[in-house]
């Protein structure tokens, strides 16, 4: 009888996750956890305590600090591979999952299918032949190092890239391996999981190749199962069911899914909110039944796509992410840094993502680049962003994985502020106060198109005072909206104090919010 070892990557909800831990193996299975070297210590303490006396659940011998799209995330899992297989010799499958994967189906079901047919069940594509990479960079994922991350240090990640491709530092894929593509969500036998360690122990170069590419969670199985196990003996599917919707993000699945989750050909699914308490609880009584009739109908992306497309209000599953009642979300946070010297505020996003890795954008309302993530194209779609702006910031959140965010925000923008701050989100405010020359008043009147080419000079010169009285108005608007959480650095505040405002405003320790303060540069015209 098959007997699961689920291997369990996971960053957040300690609660949460000793739940999913208990679930598993109160029916007969094995639990290895790998929690990120990222997260809170006192959480991590905390799950091992809470789980230290069962014995069907592991821990990785090592934590990883975890990032998106990187290596880490697959020697997160190796390490949480060899503690299962050391700790479990009783296992005869391993399954990847999530900390918000839930099962659709009941232990028993998942055990009859695995007993089955003796097979490996792993998305496997052809990495060049393949359209399964819809935006974005394809090759250049594998034949250019990357040491940086896109999400974290954009800049750097895509100057690396141009400078490699100047200098002609293409690399060959390794000899007698073809590279293949496809969803981390596996489930692999035993013997498959012996061979790829035993490989991965003998060819340190490969593993060296896959360190270096980026997204390699998506190629590093993917690649080694058919390498090593017959064609035969794999299923090129996944038992983990999950959709994403037109924008390329991943579906979150709410209460009134049940039914719809249950009448998938899968034994797992992902996402599920952390507010639908009623499915989790449902979903987990089920694993644990002895139920298994059930009518696979498998219409599950059909009908959520034709749903979904009619945007009718009020209808199941036919609200769009943009319409008003659309939230950030209680629980998150949302950081907005005002400053009318959009350079002033670009410099401290990027010392935020590059020294804090805080998930941090630029004037997300009021230019269309803004350091934004590749979203499948919406965030070229300025006016869907500015119209829907929390549903912009919920959805990035989400691309990030993370429970808050950066934006900057010109202080004109009282509107986008009010509204921001209506919602049930944690906002903070951080105003970088500004002084502004009568230079650079003259510029700004240019900029915003009260003046042309052959305004005169005593035209300008009468604009500046009503210029400077409208700078400060912004301000003042500002600050009676009366935001619970308002901090303010400025250039003529010694570095003590502008550290004390960034780490309120960012929730982070006063060595690093002293760093952010001194970042070079950060007040120059």
């Amino acid at each position: 009888m098959a007997r699961i070892a689920f291997i369990l990557l996971c960053h957040k909800d300690p609660e949460g996750i000793i739940a999913q831990a208990r679930r598993l193996t109160e029916t007969g299975d094995f639990v290895a956890i790998h929690f990120d070297a990222h997260a809170k210590s006192d959480d991590y303490a905390r799950i091992r305590a809470e789980l230290a006396d069962n014995p069907g659940v592991t821990f990785a011998r090592k934590r990883v600090r975890c990032g998106w799209g990187e290596w880490s995330l697959v020697a997160a899992t190796l390490q949480a591979v060899r503690a299962a297989a050391a700790d479990f010799p009783q296992a005869t499958h391993f399954y990847m999952l999530s900390g918000d994967c839930m099962p659709v189906k009941s232990a028993g079901f998942a055990r009859d299918l695995l007993d089955r047919e003796d097979c490996d069940y792993i998305e496997s594509f052809d990495f060049f032949e393949s359209d399964w990479i819809k935006t974005g960079i394809k090759e250049e994922r594998l034949i250019y190092r990357h040491w940086f991350n896109e999400r974290r240090q954009k800049t750097w990640f895509y100057r690396s890239m141009e400078w490699q491709q100047r200098m002609g530092w293409s690399r060959p894929i390794p000899d007698g391996l073809r590279i293949m593509i496809g969803s981390q969500w596996w489930c692999l036998r035993r013997e498959t999981i012996e061979k790829i360690l035993t490989f991965c122990d003998a060819r340190r170069d490969i593993l060296r190749f896959f360190a270096t590419t980026w997204i390699p969670d998506e190629t590093f199985f993917q690649t080694l199962v058919p390498h090593l196990v017959p064609r035969d003996q794999i299923r090129t599917r996944t038992l983990t069911f999950l959709m994403f919707t037109d924008y390329g993000m991943p579906v979150t699945f709410y209460n009134d899914h049940y039914d719809l989750l249950l009448g998938q050909d899968y034994l797992f699914a992902r996402k599920i909110s952390p507010e639908a308490l009623d499915l989790k609880e449902r979903l987990g009584q089920l694993w644990q039944s002895a139920r298994r009739d059930f009518a696979i109908s498998g219409e599950g992306r059909e009908l959520h796509g034709f749903l979904t497309r009619q945007g009718r209000i009020g209808l199941r599953f036919g609200r769009r992410a943009w319409e008003a009642s659309a939230q950030v979300g209680r629980g998150h946070v949302l950081h907005v840094i005002l400053c009318k010297k959009w350079h002033f505020a670009k410099r401290l996003t990027q010392a935020i993502r590059d020294r804090a890795g805080i998930p941090a954008v630029d004037y997300l309302f009021n230019e269309s680049e803004a350091n934004l993530p590749d979203l499948g194209g919406l965030e070229q779609g300025w006016d869907k962003r500015h119209h829907h702006r929390r549903a912009m910031i919920a959805m990035l959140m989400q691309h990030f994985d993370a429970g808050r965010l950066v934006i900057c925000l010109d202080p004109a923008n009282a509107e986008v502020l009010a509204d921001l701050a209506a919602d049930r989100a944690d906002l903070r405010v951080l105003h970088i106060d500004c002084d502004f020359s009568d230079d650079y008043l003259r510029g700004h009147v240019a900029r915003i198109g009260l003046v042309g080419a052959d305004t005169s000079a005593g035209r300008i010169e009468s604009l500046i005072p009503v210029m400077r009285r409208d700078l400060a108005h912004e301000v003042e608007t500002l600050r009676d909206m009366n935001l619970r959480r308002f901090e303010m650095i400025r250039a003529d505040a010694d570095s003590q104090a502008n550290a004390a405002a960034l780490a309120r405003f960012l929730d982070v320790s006063g060595d690093l919010a002293h760093d952010l303060a001194e970042t070079p540069h950060l007040f120059a015209d």
